[in-house]
């Protein structure tokens, strides 16, 4: 019985030492194929969290004292936008709490376009920025290297959804490789602490095994909820399983009714009645966003967008309305759906985008964040030099 006994903790010492083997080798290569891409991603990430924050301190005229008053209202931003910019397009209108009504004047196919500034209690006019079609914006430039590597989309954003897909795999296999074959006071003290008085080698090393245990959990936060934007097949398998079986609606284009085109309101009066309904349903809001329907298209319809809470998206209400009657457009799709009306799967896509950047938690959360994703892009530049260390680093002793 002692032989046997013998035999099976032996076998099962092999099997161990097998998959630690197969797990490690993944953990290496892996790492090393997507490392270069994992460190952009998560650089840029770093960057992007704070992207309100940091142009709230530059563009410091857009800064409007909050005032408990109404905003104005949509008929009013049309009239003041008609006469600075007459024959030009009204795009859009969004408004965030402490800033100004920032209106988009013109199409994206345009050599320039406008944004007027208006303070959104009076309609004064703060400012007015010119944009040229290939101008360089700084956050908007981070995000193309976030999202695609500054490639063409349909190379780059497959690219970085695979090696996010990559990333998540090595973090578990990371834990694996991490977790010590025997708890005693010494694995504990290098798997939780940082030995600062060593050599720089063994610095390096605890900085990635160290630092890499300690944001596991909000890196994989934050990959999981990336790659929901980019792989499909992912994306709907989460909301299924989320939600109990559910499918996920997809998302289409609305259409006003062309026949009813004349017959009731003007765009004016249409835009005024759709955004009184959208306030009486969000009395608190703290910011919103909406789209003038093209005029030279009857089918288009009129998008408006409520923020309840300031920096938080996941309870934002979305709506559709009828050009030309201002009636609601019926929708089925999750992201018409109220916060509160949805179960567990739908609260949990609605929350996506606040829990990829950490919002979710308010501003404490984005720090958690930004630190967790600084530490994504320090893992591939330590862990390499584990690996080329490990390599070619030791000293090659001299023939006598």
């Amino acid at each position: 019985m002692t032989f046997i006994k013998k035999q099976s903790v032996k076998q099962a010492n092999k099997s161990k030492s097998a998959f630690r083997k197969i797990n490690d080798w993944l953990h290496l290569w892996l790492g090393l194929i997507s490392g270069a891409i994992v460190f952009v991603v998560c650089l840029t990430a770093c960057i992007w969290i704070f992207n309100e924050e940091i142009t709230r301190l530059i563009d410091a005229k857009s800064n409007v004292k909050p005032q408990q008053k109404e905003v104005i209202i949509p008929s009013k931003i049309m009239e003041i936008a008609t006469e600075k910019f007459s024959g030009k397009k009204i795009e859009s209108a969004i408004f965030k709490e402490g800033r100004t009504i920032d209106v988009g004047i013109g199409e994206w196919e345009d050599k320039e376009r406008y944004t007027l500034k208006l303070n959104p209690y009076n309609g004064k006019v703060v400012a007015i920025e010119t944009h040229y079609k290939d101008e360089f914006i700084f956050f908007d430039w981070v995000l193309k290297g976030h999202r695609f590597l500054w490639l063409p989309w349909k190379i780059g954003r497959p690219i970085v959804n695979y090696a996010t897909l990559v990333f998540v795999v090595l973090l578990i296999t990371g834990l694996i490789w991490w977790y010590p074959k025997k708890w005693n006071k010494t694995t504990r003290d290098k798997s939780f602490k940082i030995k600062w008085t060593a050599n720089w080698k063994r610095i390096n090393i605890d900085l990635h095994n160290v630092l890499g245990f300690y944001s596991l959990l909000f890196l994989l936060a934050i990959a999981l909820t990336g790659m929901v934007w980019g792989i499909e097949w992912y994306s709907k398998g989460l909301y299924w399983t989320t939600s109990g079986g559910q499918t996920l609606t997809e998302w289409k284009e609305k259409e006003s009714d062309s026949l009813q085109k004349g017959k009731h309101y003007s765009l004016k009066q249409a835009m005024d009645a759709s955004w009184k309904k959208v306030i009486a349903d969000n009395p608190k809001s703290e910011g919103f966003y909406y789209r003038f329907p093209d005029t030279t298209n009857a089918k288009a319809s009129i998008y408006m967008m409520a923020y309840p809470n300031k920096g938080q998206f996941y309870n934002a209400n979305f709506y559709y309305f009828d050009q030309h009657t201002s009636k609601r457009i019926a929708d089925d799709a999750l992201d018409s759906k109220k916060y509160e009306e949805v179960g567990f799967g739908g609260k949990l896509r609605k929350m996506n985008y606040d829990i990829h950047i950490g919002s979710i938690l308010g501003f404490p959360g984005k720090v958690l964040a930004f630190f967790a994703a600084f530490i994504g892009a320090t893992l591939p530049v330590t862990g390499f030099i584990i690996w080329y260390n490990r390599k070619w680093g030791k000293k090659k002793k001299s023939n006598p």
